[in-house]
């Protein structure tokens, strides 16, 4: 048989593969990466060969050890791979087999490729998502813990981008810290239907050896093995939830990214990144730029376009596998390596924001935040409210035609729009005031925020504890 012909199936062509078409065709060059998860489900496979009788105590051993050193031999950097074998799978059996001889051969007993590599995605995705709910975590509880101590930093609140009402700091890092509760809840779903075991579907009907697949997915740490061998190694709907996680992910990171990048201007000069987060220009000496965010911000697209094709990728397929679902690799990998990354970063970077208090605090009292203070104030007089929201608008045009906020004003000035205004509206005028009487849950009181960050910390820690 010509070299050029896999040995793993050659047997039925009468001549070898093109060179471009075996290139075209092989996966090797990416799905190496599932290396150590291919080892794992081999291992497995072959304890759980033994215990039904497949094997010999002797061969199962001979395999494990010859896997083993397989493993070192790739950690090390010392495996040759070969695209002519294909894959990752092809790979490491060539090896073992030229390590421990015709023992090697029988490893593939009971299994196909196709639900050898649909096992192999799910354990890689398994480890991803693991280190993703660190990454995740890590970045939740410091953003928290910046939002406690800066619950009584007041800032604007915006709708249209345009000043609205007053809010502290800490409540607007709360609201981001939603977001990514959501985001976690969505990783820790995706994760139990990652944690199902194709293995033992063979090529899609199952196998004729007396396998036993519950005992290889108690090996492997699986919850439990597919029902349907037809549709465990077709499914990639995993691979797709995971990437609509990842994208609405990016989808919050970006907006944080979009805020970060307006407040480090400086227009608005709300806050200031420390500089290893940032970099200069090349020409322009006075700039520092905050790149991460910008970087995040951009990544997004690439994720979201991973999703697409993932769908893309499965929107025609019959049943059962296609080699269209080598494909699902690179954007899957991809997508992993990209949320990591953004990940990483923001979990570093949002704990050193270093938030300039006046300038936020400033910004918050030109902008007649305490608008609706003042029309809330008139209606507990017993102002209707549309009147009272004549008045406030009556005493914002004049604020701006004198460039006063209404808390400048002298109580002469604002009686002038309503003889029921009395010398006590300077409580709810102020910023201070303002935030303070927002003292419900949910509300950006600084006592409220003190203590949604508390709930905040002990939910991500049960929910956590409960995975």
């Amino acid at each position: 048989m010509s070299q050029a012909t896999n040995q793993s199936w050659g047997g039925r062509f009468s001549e070898p593969t093109d060179a471009f078409v075996a290139r075209f065709t092989a996966s090797v060059s990416f799905d190496q990466r599932l290396a150590a998860q291919d080892i794992q489900g081999s291992i497995a496979h072959a304890t759980m060969l033994a215990r039904v009788g497949v094997l010999s105590d002797e061969e199962r051993d001979a395999i494990i050890d010859g896997l083993t050193e397989i493993q070192g031999e790739i950690t090390r950097g010392e495996f040759e791979w070969s695209v002519p074998l294909e894959d990752v799978h092809m790979n490491i059996e060539a090896r073992l087999t030229q390590k421990i001889g015709i023992t090697g051969k029988k490893l593939h007993t009971g299994r196909s490729r196709n639900d050898q590599i649909a096992t192999d995605i799910r354990l890689f995705m398994r480890d991803a998502i693991d280190s993703i709910d660190a990454e995740l975590t890590r970045l939740r509880e410091g953003m928290i813990g910046l939002a406690e101590r800066e619950a009584d930093t007041i800032m604007p609140g915006f709708t249209h981008l345009q000043t609205a009402q007053p809010v502290t700091f800490g409540h607007h890092l709360l609201a981001w810290q939603e977001m990514l509760a959501r985001d976690h809840e969505r990783l820790f779903d995706t994760r139990k239907r990652v944690n199902v075991m194709p293995l033992g579907a063979a090529a899609l009907a199952g196998t004729t050896y007396p396998i036993d697949r519950h005992v290889t997915a108690e090996l492997l740490g699986f919850s439990l093995p597919a029902e349907n061998s037809l549709d465990a190694v077709s499914d990639r709907d995993f691979a797709i939830e995971f990437a609509s996680f990842a994208s609405i992910l990016l989808m919050h990171l970006s907006r944080m990214s979009e805020e970060l990048v307006l407040w480090t201007s400086a227009q608005f000069d709300f806050i200031d990144l420390p500089d290893r987060f940032c970099t200069g220009s090349s020409i322009m000496p006075q700039k520092k730029n905050p790149d991460v965010p910008e970087l995040v911000r951009g990544k997004t697209g690439r994720v979201y376009g991973h999703l697409m094709s993932l769908l893309t990728l499965m929107k025609s397929q019959p049943l059962a596998y296609n080699k269209d679902n080598q494909e699902d690799k690179e954007p899957l990998f991809d997508t992993v390596d990209t949320v990591l990354d953004c990940l990483k970063a923001f979990a570093d970077m949002v704990p050193a924001i270093e938030p300039k208090k006046e300038s936020m605090f400033e910004a918050a009292r030109r902008g007649f935040s305490t608008a609706t203070d003042l029309a809330d104030y008139l209606v507990r007089k017993g102002v209707a409210f549309r009147d009272a929201h004549e008045i406030v608008g009556q005493s914002v045009a004049f604020g701006l035609k004198e460039k006063k906020d209404l808390s400048e004003m002298t109580l002469e000035e604002l009686q002038q729009f309503s003889d029921t205004i009395e010398a006590d509206v300077f409580d709810v005028l102020t910023l201070e005031g303002s935030v303070a009487a927002r003292n419900h849950i949910g509300g950006t009181a600084p006592d409220q925020v003190r203590a949604a960050a508390s709930r905040a910390l002990e939910a991500l820690k049960a929910h956590r504890e409960a995975q």
